[in-house]
């Protein structure tokens, strides 16, 4: 352990004993967002990022310890284990290293090897391999047996070669300086499978695709990868040329001869041991090297791709609220017609319509009369607008609607319909709406996360959001790791309602699950609203332990006790009250004013349980009670006529919504049905390495179109008011438009509801700004 908390310390530059505390407090079953904001004195206020960085890494190293005691037992069983060997195993930092050192000593099956030392070829290996001045041919006839299955001189020295051969390989320091060289030098080549033209057109930026290993971008990486599985692509890891010149060693295979000291001298062997070095390198090291080497590049570009997906996630999750406003949703459509539904600022169902104003009905008239009533009858504060088919056909509906009911000041927004199909079929949904279709299931999820984005996604399975790029291929289980933890953090930053939240929403919090939460829920609504924190411990299976956890991050409001409504912990009540006895005020008095609370000095209130990091955090709290991290809420204003693709022209400014920012850019809703791609080389007059510097998922951003493509549906953004149509892309962008190829997933607004997604066809290196766009067929799937 001490090990461990070491090495997790050095990586995060913090003291051994802030890693070995906080450990304990994740053993004890602490969660990182109640770790990372009650126990700062502990951690010596380790905020949640290095936490969950803390959290990752002790389990891999936990693992890598597991791992470790096995592989020296196993050793130790066959009674090889030597001191030095025991020595380069422990100092083994990673897994790869490990295995390294296992190889020559892990179980395996029969090889050619070990059947040639079975016939005695050993000492032939050996002769050779100490003096290349001995004749292969001469030396080898001695050792045919056919008893011993050595038909002839060739089977005899084939036989040397499998020995040692499997000596060389298994060398975990030569291993390592080949891993090393390709790492450093090597370089990922794909081509296309013969007679897969047609089928793997998507993938034609990587027909004939060469770049260096250590260079290969995450989308780049998934996207060969993914060409690979589909059988149209072929790859390989190459160092230097590839395929060595006539008369000269591959660089590979030169890497081993110095490395076993076999050099081409003219001596009688040195032809033999130089097929000994070739045969290594070709038939044990390459397919093994090349198979852990792309596998590490996958693993690297499933990490970013999961980093990027956790932030977007996060961006999103953390978007403003509207706040308790009566919302009425409408969930577009042409045929089926437009589903209407009101909810009450709580979220509460209180009504339901369908209409029929677009074609091909065209019941306008009638669908608006209906709409002034709803609006109406339930104070409308909010007109929700779904942005799938038919939504900027409905915002104008909707503009004629605040028209016919100006007295009412309502706002129509435009909200992204992402995973809504997703929570309508879901089981969820169904328990809460047994008897209601599942389309307007749909549009009181679209109302909802209009209210609260917060609140109505937590239903929905993170990767159905549909803000990430490759979800399908990286690993699920990561994934869901890496998400879940988003949504935990961003839950118990905002707090929860303790009196409205769903189950959904209270199983996020921090120490509860689904089964706790749902008898939070029943014991509400058997008994009604809660009045304090403390009832909690009322609620079936909610013990001290789950109430330590969970507490700070529920809120009461208007309860008995100020404290509830605000993120103090129960345990830290009495401080407070201490400290409005000593400065002779009241709780209630305390709260809010901002003037008083500035001049105390948290030193002055210091125990043995509370520091002043947690003090400063409580005087903060006592200031803006229950404040919301997430900002002011605000919308998009989509242009009056710029309805489709055709509607846009070359050097248009216009107002748009990010909605999935990737590693090469960021793609804009601008009302269109059709995200426009705004590339990193134009979100800013200064260098951008990494988009999220300027933008993030839910910013409202102004853009001026570059490039419309309508055949291909490609829109060319910029964010530089300064850049001209039809000048075509800059260097920077021409040499990233093979990355934009397959598979960065552009949209995800429609997840699950069927209607187009993303940005055009794929990629082609050079030529206008419309060649960054990536394949919106294959986006769809992703």
């Amino acid at each position: 352990m001490d090990s461990i908390a070491s090495r997790i310390a050095s990586e995060l530059a913090v003291r051994p004993e802030q890693v070995a505390a906080t450990v304990g407090l994740l053993d004890e079953g602490a969660s990182v967002p109640f770790i990372a904001r009650y126990r700062k004195e502990v951690t010596g206020s380790l905020d949640d990022t290095q936490l969950r960085y803390l959290e990752e890494r002790l389990r891999y190293l936990r693992e890598l310890e597991d791992r470790r005691k096995s592989i020296l037992a196993s050793i130790d069983e066959q009674g090889k284990l030597t001191p030095e060997l025991a020595r380069d195993i422990n100092q083994a930092d990673t897994k790869t290293r490990l295995e390294d050192l296992y190889l020559p000593y892990k179980p395996k099956r029969r090889t050619k090897g070990q059947i040639a030392l079975e016939a005695g070829l050993g000492p032939l290996a050996e002769q050779l391999y100490a003096d290349p001045q001995l004749d292969p041919e001469v030396l080898a006839r001695d050792y045919v047996d056919a008893e011993k299955g050595v038909a002839d001189t060739k089977a005899a020295l084939d036989g040397a070669k499998y020995i040692l051969m499997e000596r060389f390989s298994e060398d975990a320091s030569l291993i390592e300086r080949l891993r090393q060289a390709l790492r450093q030098d090597g370089r990922v080549v794909s081509r296309l499978v013969p007679g897969k033209e047609e089928e793997g057109a998507k993938f034609r930026d990587y027909f004939e695709y060469d770049e260096p290993l250590k260079t290969v971008p995450s989308h780049r990486a998934l996207a060969i990868l993914r060409g690979r599985n589909e059988g149209v692509l072929s790859i390989a890891l190459e160092l230097g040329d590839g395929e060595a010149a006539p008369g000269s060693m591959h660089p590979c295979e030169a890497i081993i001869a110095k490395s076993v000291g076999v050099e081409q001298q003219g001596r009688a062997a040195d032809k033999w041991l130089g097929e000994v070095v070739r045969w290594t390198w070709r038939v044990k090291l390459l397919g093994h090297l090349e198979t852990e080497l792309l596998g590490d590049l996958r693993e690297a570009a499933e990490d970013e791709a999961i980093r990027v997906f956790a932030s977007n996630l996060k961006d999103l999750l953390l978007s403003a609220p509207a706040g308790p406003r009566v919302t009425l949703a409408l969930d577009p459509g042409l045929r089926t017609g437009c589903k209407l539904v009101v909810v009450d600022a709580t979220g509460k169902l209180v009504d339901t319509a369908t209409i029929f104003p677009h074609a091909p009905r065209n019941q306008w008239d009638q669908s608006l009369a209906v709409l002034a009533s709803l609006c109406n009858k339930h104070q409308v504060n909010l007109v929700a607008i779904g942005n799938g088919t038919a939504s900027r056909e409905s915002d104008r509906l909707a503009a004629d609607l605040l028209k016919l009911c100006a007295s009412l000041k309502m706002q129509k927004i435009v909200v992204s319909e992402a995973g809504a199909s997703v929570y309508s079929a879901s089981e969820l949904a169904a328990r809460e709406f047994p008897d209601l279709d599942v389309t307007y299931r749909g549009a009181v999820s679209i109302a909802r996360r209009l209210q609260d984005p917060l609140a109505e996604l937590v239903k929905i399975e993170p990767k159905s959001i549909g803000v990430g790029q490759y979800q399908h291929d990286v690993s699920q289980v990561k994934l869901a790791r890496s998400l879940d933890a988003v949504v935990e953090d961003c839950v118990n930053a905002v707090g929860v309602d303790l009196n409205t939240a769903s189950v959904p929403l209270l199983t996020r919090v921090s120490g509860l699950n689904p089964s706790i939460a749902q008898n939070i829920v029943d014991y509400r609504d058997q008994h009604g609203a809660f009045k304090s924190r403390r009832e909690l411990l009322k609620v079936s299976r909610l013990g001290d332990k789950t109430f330590e956890q969970a507490a700070g991050f529920l809120r009461v409001m208007h309860g008995d006790n100020p404290l509830d409504a605000s993120a103090v912990h129960p345990e830290a009540y009495r401080l407070v009250e201490r400290i409005a006895g000593e400065t002779g005020r009241d709780i209630r008095s305390l709260i809010g004013d901002s003037t008083f609370l500035k001049k105390l000095d948290p030193a002055k209130f210091t125990d043995e349980h509370f520091g002043v990091p947690t003090i400063s955090d409580i005087l903060k709290e006592l200031d803006k009670p229950g404040r919301d991290p997430r900002p002011e809420f605000k919308a998009a204003t989509f242009q009056e006529g710029v309805e489709k693709l055709s509607d846009l022209k070359p050097g248009m400014v216009l107002e748009g919504v990010v909605t999935n920012v990737a590693n090469f850019g960021a793609f804009v809703d601008i009302g269109v049905h059709q995200d426009g791609l705004v590339h990193i080389s134009m979100l800013s007059n200064q260098f951008v390495k990494d988009p999220r510097e300027v933008v993030k998922a839910g910013d409202i951003v102004k853009v001026k179109v570059l490039d419309v493509d309508i055949p291909r549906q490609r829109i060319g953004l910029t964010m530089r008011m300064s850049d001209e149509p039809g000048a075509g892309s800059s260097p920077q962008a021409r040499r990233e438009s093979a990355g934009a190829g397959q598979g960065d997933r552009a949209k995800g607004r429609n997840s699950g509801r069927g209607k187009p997604a993303g940005a055009g066809a794929p990629a082609e290196a050079g030529g206008t700004f419309a060649s960054l766009f990536a394949n919106a067929k294959d986006l769809k799937k992703r």
